[in-house]
């Protein structure tokens, strides 16, 4: 017979998280000017989640976006990105530069697609840079445009799309290196309420397909509901809430 106590037990996600900030500092400036932008940040995103972080103008929101980034140094604390402890009370990986390219996948208020290049080159582009041949890097870009239903939009350029086509390549952009963290900043910002819930699903689906850590900076309140966690950000402090996960119907 099956040892109860055994089957009982909960099942344990032994995953490493996609985001691990630990008392994450930021200070700008030194002595008397010095202004603490980030005091004590802590923040767990698991793989396939997707959190908000908000907050008013100035808490820190922009700051910790950058340090996540990689394109600030943090005054002190800890990151770890996917399996990598990339912060220790400073930087342990060599080139920050591949670390943005691979580790991290970036989307903005702006599409931001480069304008002489189709659909396809501009996601292909990055995967291109990491070193995979053209062949390859233009299969995985047609995987990702196909998984975000812009497939037949392939070969157009950047002026031929939509606004929300223009966002779906730049998500599989963002994407097409399989990273372990996406950082959206205020990705919502111009689209009206139909097209800022349909960016929102399909970061939740993408989320889910590639297990990837999604944060996304937002005063969108349109999308602000969707989210099941939210941390906010007061006087440089993050504070976990619960959020209301409402469906996106």
């Amino acid at each position: 017979m099956a040892d109860r106590s055994v089957l009982d037990r909960p099942v344990v996600d032994r995953r490493p998280p996609g985001i691990r900030i630990e008392g994450l500092r930021k200070r700008y400036g030194e002595g008397e000017t010095a202004v603490d932008a980030l005091k004590h940040v802590d923040m767990v995103v698991a793989p396939g989640e997707v959190v908000g972080l908000i907050g008013p103008s100035g808490s820190g929101k922009s700051t910790l976006l950058k340090c996540l980034g990689a394109v600030i140094e943090p005054s002190g604390g800890r990151m770890t990105l996917g399996d990598r402890l990339t912060y220790d009370d400073g930087w342990k990986i060599r080139d920050l530069r591949e670390l943005r390219r691979d580790r991290i996948g970036f989307v903005f208020q702006a599409p931001y697609l480069i304008p002489f290049l189709d659909a396809t080159d501009n996601v292909a582009l990055l995967p291109m840079l990491a070193g995979r041949p053209n062949e390859e890097a233009r299969r995985r870009a047609h995987e990702v445009l196909a998984a975000l239903d812009v497939a037949h939009r392939a070969r157009a350029m950047p002026a031929q799309l939509s606004g929300g086509e223009q966002q779906r390549v730049a998500i599989a952009r963002a994407l097409v290196n399989r990273p372990p963290v996406i950082l959206a900043d205020e990705p919502t910002a111009p689209l009206d309420s139909e097209r800022a819930l349909a960016v929102i699903r399909i970061l939740n689906e993408m989320a889910r397909q590639y297990e990837t850590a999604v944060v996304v900076v937002t005063h969108d309140e349109k999308i602000i509901p969707t989210f099941r966690r939210i941390y906010q950000i007061r006087d440089g402090r993050t504070h976990e809430e619960a959020g209301e996960g409402r469906s996106f119907e």
